[in-house]
């Protein structure tokens, strides 16, 4: 537990050693040695700017409920974290450029009285589109500020109707290494897997996004549709869903299952409870220089913090 702003910006060198992804032996071993200390989330910011002629602009204001402004259009969808594509932050909007949007279906079953397989032309039709400007808060400890369009998670869920042995939700996603390039890598559990408690996929704020910026979402950026929990570290919010399923047992999910000591199931935003390897007490938002203190629940704690009520959050990760 920490209450000092001690770190530095963390360089990716220091993050992802190049050493982790050339080998499956030297994988292995840093794996038992480090328990996964090498290896990083499904989120990342930018460091390229697109003029204002060729960004999108949001559609209702350029800010976040606590005034900060969000990051540009290129900020966004220039540097990424998709291991799917390459581990190269920088090149993942390059590789995504063939990735096939159309047809897409999201089959949403498990424990539901209504099991479903929707086209995405069904979701946009079947459920308004709203904007809604979310922090997201990476668990490498920087941050931006994201014009998201979609709908909630829980008008979906309604829909299907879950049963009383739903307790978990699991999400996957769609798993194409012919297009995905990063997907044939030995060195990751694919497809990617994760997983909320039902009570936090039903809360107002979890959406499932279809557009970015006023515009349809774009490849990079986990289209055509990603999910979006503000208040947790940026890898749980799943890019290109095809499954979703309602489960009674707390579902696995790549990165825990990959480094368990590090990428805990829940995931909250808590600037008193560390990475091994360096503090979350402040973060750095794209765009600015100085850091800034993080806020608990990534500043969503009023609506969300009573969902853990009773719960150490150290433990509880």
């Amino acid at each position: 537990m920490t209450s000092l702003f001690k770190t530095v910006p963390i360089r990716s060198s220091e993050i992802t050693p190049k050493s982790v992804y050339l080998s499956r032996r030297d994988f292995m071993k840093a794996a038992t040695l480090t328990t996964g200390a090498a290896l990083l989330t499904a989120c990342a910011p930018s460091v390229a700017d697109a003029s204002a002629d060729e960004a999108p602009v949001p559609t209702s204001g350029a800010t976040d409920e606590l005034g900060d402004p969000v990051n540009s259009y290129s900020d966004i969808t220039n540097y990424n974290n998709y291991y799917e594509f390459t581990v190269d932050k920088q090149q993942v909007a390059d590789e995504a450029q063939g990735f096939s949007l159309a047809p897409w279906t999201v089959e949403v079953g498990g424990l539901v009285n209504n099991p479903k397989t929707f086209g995405i032309e069904d979701l946009l039709k079947l459920f308004p589109q709203e904007e809604r400007i979310y922090r997201l808060r990476c668990v490498e400890a920087w941050s931006m500020v994201i014009p998201w369009t979609g709908f909630t998670l829980a008008s979906l869920l309604e829909m299907v109707e879950p049963t009383s042995d739903a307790k978990y939700v699991r999400f996957e996603t769609v798993f194409r290494p012919e297009e995905m390039p990063g997907q044939k890598s030995p060195f990751y559990p694919w497809p990617y897997q994760e997983g909320l408690r039902l009570d936090e996929a039903m809360n107002d704020l979890t959406l499932l996004a279809t557009g970015l910026y006023g515009e349809p979402n774009v490849a990079q950026n986990g289209a055509p549709i990603r999910l979006v929990v503000p208040w947790k570290y940026g890898f749980k919010s799943i890019k290109s869903i095809v499954k979703i399923e309602l489960v009674s047992e707390e579902p696995s999910t790549l990165w825990s299952n990959i480094a368990s000591n590090e990428y805990g199931f829940y995931a909250n935003v808590n600037p008193d409870v560390d990475h091994p390897r360096w503090s979350q007490a402040s973060e750095r938002r794209i765009g600015e220089l100085n850091r800034r203190p993080t806020l608990p629940f990534n500043g969503y704690g009023e609506q969300v913090a009573n969902l853990y009520d009773g719960m150490d959050l150290s433990v509880n990760y």
